[in-house]
C-alpha cells in the first residue's frame, strides 16, 4: 500500500522509528532540519512539503527531555502553520509522566502541564507506548479523547517466542504497577503463569524488593517493567528472585532510558538476556515498536 499524501518526519530522537514507519505504511519520509544557536535557542525547519499532507511526526521526549519538549511542541505547530491537512504526533517516550502529583508543598506537576501544552496544538491525535500510569489512571482526562495510548509488550513477547523456549517459565512484574504488562506479557506468551513482587522506594535511586510467596525454583523467569531508569528496581528484582533458586532470568522492558551507570549494574547480574523497545534508543533496543504505532495511524488515515 503506497500512501502517497502521508509524510512520515523524525525528530532528533524519532529518527529511527520514522524509517521503520514510513517503510510500513509505504509513506514518504521527510526531511527536518534541528539545530541549536549558539546561545542555546533551538532551531526548527520543515524541509519537505507538507502542504494538503498528512503528517505523522515521531520523537520522543529522551534524552534530554526539556530539549526534545521544545523541539516537539515547535515542529509540531509548524507543521500545521506550513499547511498540513492532518498532523499524528507520535511520541513514543512521554517524559514527566511520573511527576503526576504535588508530593511536596510547592511542587510543579509537571505531566498536567505538559499535557496542558500538548493541547494547546492544533494537531489530531497523540500516540505514545506504555505511559507511565500510577496515581493519573486515564491520560485521556490530561490530554482529551485524541490521546492514544499503546502498549509495546506485545513486540516484547513476539521477540521471545521467537528466540526462546517458554517451557517453564514464569513472568514477574517487579511491584504491583507492572502487574499490568505481566499479564499481558503472560497472555502473548500463551498464558503461562504471572506474578509481581512488592516494592517499597527508599530515594529516587534506591528500591526494596521483597518477594510474595511465589515459587520460581529452578524455573525460567521472564521480569517485565516499563521503564528502567537508573536499573535500581531492575537489579533489587533480578537478586531478589536469584535468592528463591531461579534458573535463568530475562530482563525486559518498554522504555530502556538506562541512566548513570544502570546497563553496568544489570550486565554484572549476568542476565540470560536484557531486552528493551526503541522507544528510546539503547544498547538493549532490541524490539521496534513500528508495528503497533502503524496498527494503530491506520485507523486515523
Amino acid at each position: 500500500m503506497i500512501m502517497k499524501d502521508t509524510i512520515v518526519l523524525g525528530g532528533s530522537s524519532g529518527f529511527h522509528l520514522a524509517y521503520r514507519v514510513s517503510k510500513l505504511l509505504g509513506a514518504t519520509l521527510g526531511d527536518i532540519e534541528v539545530k541549536s544557536f549558539p546561545d542555546g535557542e533551538t532551531y526548527i525547519r520543515i524541509i519537505s512539503d507538507v502542504k494538503d499532507k498528512t503528517v505523522i511526526y515521531i520523537n520522543s521526549l529522551q534524552p534530554s527531555p526539556n530539549d526534545k519538549i521544545i523541539e516537539t511542541l515547535y515542529t509540531l505547530e509548524t507543521i500545521r502553520d506550513l499547511g498540513a491537512s492532518k498532523v499524528l504526533a507520535v511520541i513514543p517516550y512521554m517524559a514527566y509522566a511520573r511527576q503526576d502529583e504535588r508530593f511536596n508543598p510547592g511542587e510543579a506537576v509537571s505531566i498536567s502541564i505538559l499535557s496542558k501544552l500538548f493541547r494547546a496544538l492544533d494537531i489530531d491525535a497523540i500516540y505514545t507506548i506504555d505511559m507511565h500510569l500510577h496515581r493519573i489512571r486515564d491520560p485521556t482526562k490530561l490530554f482529551g479523547a485524541k490521546f492514544h495510548n499503546l502498549t509495546g509488550v506485545r513486540e516484547l513477547a513476539k521477540y521471545i517466542k521467537k528466540n526462546y523456549s517458554i517451557e517453564n517459565t514464569v513472568v514477574i512484574g517487579p511491584d504491583e504497577e507492572a502487574e499490568q504488562w505481566a499479564k499481558i506479557m503472560a497472555e502473548e506468551l500463551g498464558g503461562i503463569e504471572y506474578t509481581v513482587l512488592e516494592k517499597k522506594r527508599i530515594s529516587a535511586e534506591e528500591v526494596i524488593i521483597e518477594t510474595r510467596d511465589i515459587n520460581v525454583k529452578d524455573k525460567n523467569i521472564i521480569i517485565v517493567d516499563d521503564i528502567i531508569s537508573t536499573g535500581g528496581t531492575m537489579v533489587e528484582a533480578i537478586k531478589a528472585i536469584k535468592k528463591l533458586g531461579a534458573k535463568e532470568i530475562i530482563a525486559t522492558c518498554i522504555h530502556p532510558l538506562l541512566v548513570n551507570k544502570a546497563y553496568y549494574k544489570l550486565l554484572k547480574l549476568e542476565p540470560k538476556d536484557l531486552i528493551g523497545t526503541d522507544t528510546v534508543l539503547s544498547p538493549i533496543s532490541k524490539v521496534s515498536v513500528a508495528p503497533t504505532i502503524v496498527e494503530e495511524i491506520k485507523k486515523n488515515l
